[in-house]
């Protein structure tokens, strides 16, 4: 018997996202100084305000942070800062890997896409025409109408996470296509769909699709010997009580039974996960691995990678003067990044698979942001109309407060998002 038991309501909660979630309304702001003026329009951060950034470090408890710049849609400039773990020393470089979180979302958006211009799904059929799992609750019929958009735009009508996914059936908590029901359950289960459809792993789709030819080979929705050396540990905020690192723990468990199996977690379905969990069980603490999902790759929070991985990808969320095959089709991408479902109206939307944050009468910003486990906080923004970017990774609970700085201090903008 292990001494350790992962309590399920928070080994679940780690995976709510941060900015850009479903909240409808924003807060009053309160005492918050006025973003300043840039005479350069580019994000890249000026030296004068790097030269401050580790005292925000200090305040807010972050040990590692790592930034990226998109500029005329092509990654411009990357750089780290402090330690990618607390106890070693080492310090955040190139090759730092960290926990997107829901940052996830957007990455798998452009798969399901993808999927989409290759005429293998369809945004307005419902997810049960494709896969209807065995979790859905049998006694609701609102479920059959949740659609691939509505994955995508978050108006699902489904909740966030289950506390007790062993147990309890996935059902509605709202009708689906009516309003903002952020649900990482939602995404989860279309990653079941792209799997029935495409006969592949999560992993093994975003490789072939999106990884490689992106030039984002650092990146993966699992763990890999790459990341086994190079990924941060995070820290919980000052004051906080430290939390289940969940993904962090998780992995390393499971490679010795990836080995035994001679399959790559990378390579697992949702199959391989059912025929793992007793084993994992049997050599996790009680409570960390209590349904399949918990060996699984996970679109909504567990793509993990270097900052300028996630720069480039930005990159093709761009318009682009000559597109790939591979990549999104440009009506595909303006759909993207076009209104979806009013948070705000005439200020915030749901995109497909992004926030959207109206600047001005004939721009709109996509952004998001994820939160994993109270030790990584991580945040996206771009700006397509000029093709800029900016991507901010940190490994500290307390991230939120040092990368909104950040954006503040690149864009010269005080972004409404941030008071959702």
């Amino acid at each position: 018997m292990h001494a350790t038991v992962v309590d399920p309501i928070h080994r679940r909660r780690f995976l709510a996202a941060a900015a850009g979630s479903a909240a409808l309304t924003l807060l009053p702001v309160a005492g918050r100084a006025a973003a300043p003026a840039r005479d350069d329009p580019r994000w890249i951060p000026s030296d004068a305000f790097l030269a401050t950034l580790p005292e925000w470090m200090r305040a807010f408890g972050v040990p590692g942070v790592a930034i990226a710049v998109v500029e005329q849609g092509e990654l411009a400039w990357h750089r780290g800062f402090g330690v990618a773990d607390l106890e070693s020393g080492a310090p955040v470089d190139a090759d730092s890997v960290f926990e997107c979180a829901s940052l996830s979302k957007p990455v798998f958006a452009y798969l399901v896409l993808q999927l989409v211009d290759a005429g293998a799904l369809q945004l307005d059929r419902p997810l049960v025409d494709y896969h209807r799992p065995d979790f859905l609750a049998d006694d609701d019929p609102q479920l059959a109408w949740i659609t691939v958009r509505d994955v995508l735009r978050h108006s699902s009508g489904l909740p966030d996470w289950r506390a007790y996914p062993d147990s309890d059936p996935l059902r509605t908590v709202a009708t689906p296509g009516q309003r903002v029901n952020y649900s990482g359950e939602a995404f989860f289960w279309l990653q079941r769909v792209v799997e029935t459809v495409t006969g592949q792993s999560l992993d093994q789709l975003a490789r072939q699709r999106l990884f490689v030819p992106a030039g984002m080979q650092a990146s993966t929705y699992t763990w890999n010997a790459h990341a086994a050396r190079h990924s941060v540990v995070g820290v919980p905020a000052p004051g906080a009580r430290p939390g289940v690192q969940t993904f962090g723990a998780q992995w390393p468990l499971l490679q010795p039974l990836a080995e035994a199996r001679g399959k790559p977690l990378s390579d697992w379905t949702w199959d391989d996960a059912v025929q793992a969990l007793p084993q994992a069980q049997a050599a996790a603490p009680a409570g960390m691995f209590v349904w399949p999902g918990d060996l699984l790759a996970n679109a909504a929070a567990s793509l993990r990678g270097p900052v300028q991985d996630y720069a480039r990808f930005i990159a093709h969320v761009m318009r682009r003067p000559a597109r790939q095959d591979w990549e999104i089709a440009e009506a595909t991408r303006q759909a993207m990044l076009a209104p979806q479902l009013a948070v705000r109206p005439g200020w915030l939307d749901k995109g497909l698979g992004w926030n959207l944050e109206r600047v001005d009468a004939g721009n709109r910003w996509f952004f998001h942001g994820g939160s994993n486990a109270g030790r990584y906080k991580t945040f996206a923004v771009g700006d397509p109309q000029h093709g800029r970017g900016l991507v901010v990774m940190t490994n500290g609970g307390g991230g939120t407060g040092v990368y909104q700085r950040i954006v503040r201090a690149a864009t010269g903008r005080d972004m409404l998002a941030f008071d959702l």
